[in-house]
């Protein structure tokens, strides 16, 4: 693998010292992926974030007194625009969906084996979605039981232009690597996938990649 011109820069929130160390350790091992710091409690951290601005933060989901979630949402009010991936031990169906919902990155739990863990790493720093493989049915699962509205989404409501969008969200893209593959703007990403969440009676881009790979959109979008 060719090294990348600056290596991706990641910042991790964590109340366990061993686990710090043992993902600092991991990532010393890696050229294109850089431990720039590291906090014991949100606070510190939503410092940290500020003062770094790392492209990606590893953020422990069960904290004491401020937890993942809402330190997630700090993040984003204090205008982080990096990547946010959650790292815990919960594979609870609520705290995997209300992550995502909350608009964390990707979802990765600590008993990963390491060389997985970093490739699953490089693939949040590329831009991709990143969900832990057992989690994926759990994932589908979810969202079908929460899908209650009589009116199921329906893919021909969409624009060409549309599904073509939601197929590369349910590759994972971000709006950026979309606009890139598409030739057009972030901005007309945007407005696009607003559209077609609309359009499908979906809460959010997770449900939508979500919906879309269950249904094998790939194919019948094309």
């Amino acid at each position: 693998m060719e090294p990348h011109e600056t290596p991706a820069s990641i910042l991790i929130i964590d109340d366990h010292p061993l686990m710090r160390r043992g993902v600092r350790q991991l990532l010393e091992l890696e050229d294109d992926l850089m431990l720039v710091g590291e906090a014991g409690e949100p606070e510190t951290g939503i410092h940290l974030a500020t003062e770094l601005d790392p492209d990606m933060i590893l953020l422990d989901l069960n904290m004491p007194k401020v937890n993942g979630i809402e330190t997630l949402k700090r993040l984003r009010e204090n205008g982080f625009a990096g990547r946010v991936v959650m790292f815990t031990v919960s594979d609870h169906e609520e705290d995997v969906v209300n992550a995502l919902q909350s608009g964390a990155d990707g979802y990765l739990l600590k008993d990963m084996d390491p060389d997985e863990m970093v490739r699953q790493l490089r693939q949040a720093a590329l831009g991709r979605m990143v969900i832990s493989e057992s989690l994926t049915a759990l994932l589908a699962e979810a969202l079908r039981s929460q899908r209650s509205r009589p009116a199921a989404p329906d893919i021909h409501s969409l624009t060409q232009r549309e599904r073509e969008i939601l197929r590369e969200l349910a590759a994972g893209l971000s709006n950026k690597l979309i606009a890139r593959k598409l030739d057009i703007t972030e901005g007309t990403v945007k407005v696009h996938v607003k559209h077609l969440l609309k359009k499908l009676n979906l809460r959010s881009r997770v449900e939508a990649a979500v919906w879309a790979v269950q249904e094998n959109i790939e194919r019948s979008a094309n």
